[in-house]
């Protein structure tokens, strides 16, 4: 059962593992997706949406398992995402049956578009359904979510009817999404304000918003809304998302940290108030950030609010002078806030396990002893060709272990041979699960297309390459590189990502991770992510 949520405070609810994973490429398995949702959980968000149970037995799996091992009693809230039918309630109730507190959200179109085309239902029967459905639910549990869906373009008076039916049956959530990302932060503002004006019970439960970033305009819309009475914000790790993705979580809770003496008069507090806005430990914030990127293979750009690695950057000779006089001169918030700290040296060669897990579970990093012992040995390598390692480079060895797809096939041996009067040339040997050696070489325009040319000739997968990008994970000419690459095969996109000191080798196992994640789908028959079946959901 869960607790009735404080009015003084705004709620954060992620959905990263639901709607975020529905960005083309951002392939999660279940694994990956407990990896998240146990740093969302030390993050401090108050919700986590896990999935859409119904749409898979993948995504049911990880939002049960997610349930069980995050849902504790001191955890967040977890959710599942359901239609407005049995069927889809009565998974989602089953799946967050492990959590400590669980919630049900359930959805129904409420435009007329919306109804007309997709539905093919009448106001009538969208009013009739949506109370019987929320009833359903709190057969389940008691913390129930309604989303009328695409209400940003609904008719707001067959608006207030539905949300006045829902309340009634027993939601204690009402979210109000801008589905195709289409409101303006004054018009969304509105919305909110003649719903707390016009549904009459809706002091009975808390008012979310979800939207879409279609115009760029999703976390101004959303700090409009929290102005207007809006008390949860559904939101994703850098804005993941369908289309142009979501309200990002870290703009939205920097904003509110930053500019806290403005929001503290809008949840009733005096404006030189101390008291956070929010539950998120915002120094968890760039770890979360980097993981999300990492597993998902979303690059985060360069000059992305908060995380993007020009944030706190300095290249003006003018800006340059003033930071180092005085930093609130053009930095209005510490970089420590959001846990971007000095590349401290940690460890080094002679460091042993036992530091080494120790420096881990300082992190925030928990391993079973087989990852564990995965990443000391990369670790270990890394010691031998790398004078200084630090937090960055430790962290990056992690989520590279951690995040490898079932492995189809591994790298044993890639080797370059090119040169400016030279064709590049490249020899790769990989093996199989059952110890098959497959071996070929190919001449390629560059290193990287000679290795992808030999590895294509021994897996025989008609793919594209789509995008490659490499980022290094700290200063110095050792230093670690991150490669994030995405194939699209037929209408699907796979993600791949990898880190090492060589450019070349990091890129051929990015290749292979993204190879064994097309080779796993092609095998099972199954699409990776829920907008590829027939059941959709696209609030």
């Amino acid at each position: 059962m869960s607790n009735p949520p404080s009015p003084d405070r705004i709620l954060i609810f992620d959905t990263t593992l639901r709607d975020g994973e529905q960005s083309p490429g951002a392939t999660l398995n279940v694994e990956e997706k407990l990896v998240i949702a146990k740093q969302l959980a030390r993050l401090g968000v108050d919700i986590i949406e896990a999935g859409f149970p119904f749409a898979s037995p993948g995504d049911f799996e990880a939002v049960q398992k997610i349930a069980r091992e995050v849902g504790t009693e001191n955890g967040p809230t977890i959710c599942g995402l359901a239609r407005a039918t049995k069927g889809d309630i009565e998974r989602a109730g089953e799946a967050i049956k492990p959590a400590a507190k669980g919630r049900i959200h359930t959805f129904l179109a409420t435009s007329d578009i919306h109804m007309q085309y997709k539905l093919r239902k009448s106001r009538a029967e969208v009013l009739a359904i949506a109370p019987e459905m929320v009833a359903y639910a709190k057969t389940f549990t008691d913390d129930v979510e309604f989303s009328p869906e695409d209400a940003g373009r609904s008719d707001p008076e067959f608006l207030y009817q539905v949300l006045e039916a829902a309340i009634a049956a027993g939601a204690t959530t009402v979210n109000i999404p801008d589905t195709v990302g289409y409101l303006t932060p004054t018009e969304f503002g509105d919305l909110i304000r003649g719903i707390k004006a016009n549904v009459p019970n809706i002091d009975q439960a808390v008012i979310s918003v979800h939207g879409h970033n279609d115009l760029g305009l999703a976390v101004a819309n959303f700090l409009e809304a929290v102005k207007a009475g809006a008390r949860q914000l559904e939101c994703t790790i850098n804005g993941i998302g369908e289309r142009a993705g979501n309200a990002a979580l870290e703009e939205l809770v920097m904003a509110m940290h930053v500019r806290r003496a403005f929001y503290n008069p809008f949840l009733g507090r005096p404006p030189e108030s101390e008291e956070p806005l929010t539950n998120i430990d915002t120094r968890q914030i760039y770890k979360t950030s980097r993981l999300v990127s990492n597993l998902t293979g979303m690059f985060v750009q360069p000059n992305k609010a908060i995380v993007g690695a020009n944030a706190f950057a300095h290249e003006s000779g003018i800006h340059q002078d003033g930071v180092l006089k005085n930093k609130l001169t053009y930095e209005i918030m510490d970089a420590q806030s959001i846990g971007l700290t000095d590349n401290q040296i940690v460890l080094g060669k002679h460091s042993g396990r036992n530091a080494f897990r120790t420096r881990l579970q300082e992190l925030g990093y928990e391993l079973d002893d087989q990852a564990l012992n995965r990443a000391f040995l990369r670790f270990k390598e890394l010691a031998d060709k790398k004078k200084e390692i630090t937090d960055w480079d430790i962290e990056s060895i992690v989520n590279d272990e951690t995040q490898q797809a079932l492995e189809h096939f591994h790298l044993d041996l890639v080797q370059v041979s090119c040169g400016d009067s030279a064709k590049p040339t490249a020899t790769v040997t990989l093996r199989t699960p059952d110890g098959q050696e497959l071996m070929d070489a190919a001449i390629g325009t560059g290193p990287v297309d000679a290795v992808y040319r030999a590895i294509n000739r021994v897996v025989d997968i008609p793919n594209q390459l789509i995008e490659f990008s490499v980022q290094s994970v700290t200063e110095g000419i050792d230093a670690l590189g991150e490669v994030t690459i995405r194939i699209r095969h037929e209408d699907r996109v796979f993600s791949g990502h990898a880190a090492n000191t060589d450019i070349v080798v990091a890129s051929a196992h990015a290749y292979l991770h993204a190879l064994n994640r097309l080779y796993t789908a092609l095998q099972t028959g199954q699409a990776i992510h829920p907008q590829r079946e027939t059941v959709t959901a696209s609030l």
